[in-house]
């Protein structure tokens, strides 16, 4: 497995982490074991809300002091136990009015606050009482998740093996590997991240071993068709020599023997996407990922299943799935009994 990533918050400058933000990043990291990108949004969000902070309470030396610029270490604890909901009401009108932040962008930033004065108040106990207990998040406007249909799905696969009248540069262990990857992601909605992670020992007849966000793992069952593409594919692992020891237990690697990186298989799959004949700037390897969750929905996959496939911690996030295709909406009103019901408007006898 990927080791864990590196601890991120004890390389931030100190005067960037007055306390008890530090002792917040710390727990975040090494005790609810969150990830490298995660942590810096929740530090770019609470640093941002403690530099309104110094400006609503008059914190500043210099009060012309450009906004990016401002530093936090007058934030103490005391001047937290002044922070109340009306407080976090004026930050979310400060960033739709200063910073134009979309209604999504507003409601990360009061999660990640909610978070940290949680951590203040159940863990560190500095505080008594929580501001952000009662806090409404901005409305956020959910969209379908963008993904491919059954047809397209297969077509992308297809392309993979189809030589464009015999013109191309790939080779055939190329090819396999990159028909594995795009079978994985298609077929057991893997994140990309999980995807470079995989080791050849997490592969255990037709289980598969992945560590997901928060360090987590999850088992993964593999159909015939995810078995199919890498037994074909360590045929062709098997030959490579020369494998540096550190990318020795690597599942994927790239043309220079190593573990594959993220820029590496995202260009692989727009090749193939732009191979397809489809629109490269829609989808992404996170698509596949929904594109994997929206087919298995639709086919009858429990949501409950679906959850513990995707790795998703809370169930509202899987029931992003769960929305009525344009198809069934279709299908729903043809079987509506009336549906074959014509009555001649010129015949005066005619009934129902």
């Amino acid at each position: 497995m990927p080791q864990k990533p590196a601890n991120i918050s004890l390389k931030r400058n100190s005067t960037e982490m007055p306390y008890p933000l530090k002792d917040f990043f710390l727990y975040m990291e090494n005790v609810k074991g969150i990830a490298r990108k995660t942590s810096d949004e929740y530090f770019y969000d609470l640093r941002k809300f403690y530099r309104f902070l110094c400006i609503k309470f008059e914190l500043l030396d210099k009060p012309d002091t450009p906004f990016d610029k401002i530093e936090i270490t007058p934030v103490t604890i005391d001047v937290l136990r002044r922070v109340d909901q009306n407080t976090i009401y004026e930050y979310i009108a400060f960033l739709n009015r200063e910073h134009s932040n979309t209604a999504k962008t507003r409601a990360r930033k009061i999660a990640s606050i909610r978070s940290f004065f949680k951590f203040v108040c159940n863990r560190a106990k500095l505080l008594s009482e929580n501001p952000t207990i009662d806090i409404e998040t901005p409305k956020i406007k959910r969209l379908l998740p963008k993904h491919l249909n059954l047809n397209d799905s297969i077509d992308l696969l297809a392309s993979i093996h189809n030589n464009n009248n015999g013109k191309t540069s790939d080779t055939h262990a190329n090819k396999v590997r990159d028909y594995c990857i795009i079978t994985l992601f298609l077929n057991c909605g893997l994140r990309l991240a999980e995807l470079i992670g995989i080791n050849i020992a997490d592969i255990r007849g037709d289980t598969l071993t992945v560590l997901g966000k928060g360090n987590k793992e999850r088992m993964i069952y593999l159909n015939d068709a995810c078995l199919s593409a890498i037994s074909t594919y360590l045929e062709e692992r098997v030959k490579i020599g020369n494998v540096p020891d550190i990318h020795k237990n690597a599942l994927f690697l790239s043309s220079r023997k190593q573990r594959i990186s993220r820029r590496s298989v995202q260009n692989v799959v727009e090749k193939y996407i732009k191979k397809a004949g489809l629109d490269s700037t829609r989808y992404t390897t996170h698509k596949l990922r929904h594109t994997a969750a929206t087919l298995m929905y639709q086919n009858g996959v429990d949501i409950r299943a679906l959850q513990a496939i995707l790795g998703h911690e809370n169930l509202s996030t899987t029931e992003i799935y769960t929305h009525i295709s344009n198809e069934q909406i279709r299908d729903a009103m043809k079987q509506n009994p009336l549906s074959s019901v014509k009555v001649d408007s010129t015949d005066e006898n005619s009934s129902l």
